[in-house]
């Protein structure tokens, strides 16, 4: 072979072997007219789990006068169930929020559509519960936002047969731009308004303004979740169950230390759990405590030293988090090394946000890191039966979702970590 033809053929598989995906451009914030509605009908609507076979209803009206009831029922304009709930508002500088209602709804058949209409006038939508038995789907998705790629994303999640949405914080990236909370509300509604969304904050939700405005307010008014029904006193915090998960949610930027109040409701939620009724147990919060990316390093050091050591004796299975604008998934992990009853921790805040990804990574990669990439995209968790679940992360490729990462995950609860590590929580739960 002629010399020239053999280093060209060299280049050609060096350039193959050293090829990288090579992200899409970054698309553009999307833009809303300020009022899409202006009748008194519901708008914005979206729905999340409120306690054993329940939901919340919520949605906003123009009209102060519009009543806070659900009418439901399986068949399409057959409503054979009426609720009442209650309503709210809130002023932000030089706006003023609609009416804000929240009505609970139920009790509800597991694994069911429901068809309903919110205020008594206005559009059907139509609902499904989740199953109560294995195998149930969640899809996954942080840092949202309002571009290009957040519709993108949007579309991919819509296109899987999913039970329940995941969002680990920032969902508007309104800002204190306050209508952007409802632009925001109006693009999730097709989703959020049929399979429920549980949400918990990060810090495009805080809008604090020093002397004048406490934090969370336009979150708290308007994505309220079953705080109440899980024992907790704060919005910013709480837990539920679907089929055979406990999930909780906790927060990132409330008091989170050994004398707080999320500290003794955290204590108090994970000694209630049954691992035989729920043999997988999930938590989520904003800022990830096991990150590899340039981005936000650090700054849930002082979470972790605090939450690690009682999460990993409660045997939590899977963490996720947002924040770090790319993906990353560890091996099972805690108190920064490998160990196999440790949780398997995902970082997931690649939804579409606006201020683009994160690209760059330490070197080396850390032995507990698995796979990261900076791409937007989302995650879809099957839990299968008791003892495996699938997670796969879809890549936004272009327009298309590629699935570019999956492990198939063995609970801790079928491997004897729960067993081993008994006396550890006991003494952590009985303890000061």
């Amino acid at each position: 072979m002629e010399p020239k033809l053999v280093l060209l053929v060299f280049m050609l598989i060096s350039a193959t072997a050293i090829c990288e995906y090579i992200r899409p451009p970054p698309r553009k914030t999307l833009h809303f007219p300020w009022d899409s509605k202006s009748s008194s009908h519901a708008q914005q609507v979206h729905i999340s789990l409120a306690g054993d076979k329940h939901m919340r209803v919520s949605w906003v009206s123009n009209e102060k006068s519009s009543l806070s009831m659900v009418e439901y029922g399986t068949s399409p304009g057959r409503y054979s169930n009426k609720s009442q709930g209650e309503s709210t508002s809130y002023s932000y500088l030089f706006y003023s929020s609609g009416k804000i209602h929240h009505t609970v709804i139920g009790p509800l058949e597991d694994n069911t559509v429901y068809y309903y209409r919110c205020g008594g006038e206005g559009p059907e939508y139509k609902l499904k519960t989740p199953p109560a038995q294995f195998p149930v789907m969640f899809a996954v998705a942080g840092d949202l936002g309002q571009t290009g790629w957040t519709k993108t994303t949007l579309d991919h999640i819509d296109r899987c047969k999913y039970d329940v949405h995941l969002l680990p914080g920032d969902l508007s990236y309104a800002d204190y731009v306050q209508h952007r909370w409802d632009t925001f509300a109006e693009l999730v509604e097709p989703l959020a308004s049929t399979r429920p969304w549980m949400v918990t904050q990060g810090n495009h939700e805080k809008e604090s303004i020093l002397f004048f405005k406490d934090g969370f307010e336009s979150y708290n008014s308007r994505w309220k979740m079953p705080f109440e029904e899980s024992g907790s006193s704060s919005n910013l915090y709480y837990s539920f169950e679907v089929a055979g998960a406990h999930i909780i949610m906790l927060g990132s930027y409330t008091d989170y230390d050994e004398h707080s109040d999320q500290y003794n409701w955290l204590k108090a939620d994970v000694a209630k759990v049954d691992r035989k009724k729920t043999p997988w147990l999930l938590v989520l919060f904003h800022v990830p405590w096991y990150n590899s990316n340039e981005a936000h390093q650090g700054e849930g050091d002082r979470m972790m030293a605090a939450m690690e050591p009682l999460l990993h004796a409660a045997s939590v299975d899977i963490v996720l988090a947002g924040h770090v604008h790319a993906y990353e998934r560890t091996e099972r992990v805690n108190n920064g090394k490998l160990d196999p009853c440790g949780a398997v921790h995902i970082t997931i805040g690649d939804g579409g946000n606006r201020e683009g990804l994160a690209s760059n990574y330490k070197n080396p990669q850390p032995a507990w890191s698995v796979f990261r990439e900076a791409s937007f995209g989302h995650g879809e968790l099957k839990l299968a039966n008791s003892t495996h679940a699938y997670w796969s992360w879809h890549r936004n490729d272009d327009d298309e979702p590629v699935r570019s990462d999956q492990v198939w995950i063995t609970s801790l609860e079928s491997s004897g970590c729960i067993t081993e590590k008994k006396d550890e929580l006991r003494k952590i739960l009985t303890g000061p």
